[in-house]
């Protein structure tokens, strides 16, 4: 799905829920689904005053909150950062594969994992509201990378 596409969808998403989608919010949603990665607060900020010169903190977090609230990002707990959803609109289980070396984020969804977390929290008496799991390590490109430099290595002569 496309940028405008997505952007087309969360405005029609808001107005059935009778909120609104502000040029601030679209563009700061904008910025992270261009991003396609990761997104510090003041990087967004930095990224906004582009075109939104008179942007402060509180301008980006105002929008990141709502953002959050219907869904169209999410929040990494471990970088204290965000990333773009691109299937908002229904509750889902969320788990990421977080690249320690390239910082890319990955997106991915195991009704396995959210079946076995359901069923040993419901045996603890707990209920599970919302869950969310980042697993670091590294992709598949940093990976081969880190082979290829480490079998350089070898053949090196000293």
């Amino acid at each position: 799905m496309t940028n405008a596409t997505l952007i087309n969808k969360a405005r029609a998403y808001c107005e059935q829920r009778n909120v609104r989608f502000t040029p601030l919010r679209e563009k700061v949603y904008d910025i992270l689904l261009g991003k396609h990665g990761p997104m510090g607060a003041y990087e967004l900020l930095d990224s906004l005053k582009e075109t939104e010169t008179s942007a402060k903190p509180a301008t980006v977090y105002r929008a990141l909150d709502f953002l959050l609230e219907f869904g169209f990002i999410h929040r990494l707990e471990s970088t204290n950062a965000f990333v773009a959803c691109y299937h908002f609109g229904c509750h889902h289980p969320v788990q990421f594969l977080i690249c320690d070396s390239c910082g890319d984020v990955a997106e991915i969804q195991s009704q396995g994992l959210k079946a076995t977390l359901d069923k040993q929290a419901q045996e603890h008496g707990f209920s599970v509201s919302k869950q969310t799991i980042e697993a670091h390590g590294l992709c598949a490109d940093c990976q081969q990378a880190e082979k290829e430099e480490v079998k350089g290595q070898e053949q090196h002569e000293c």
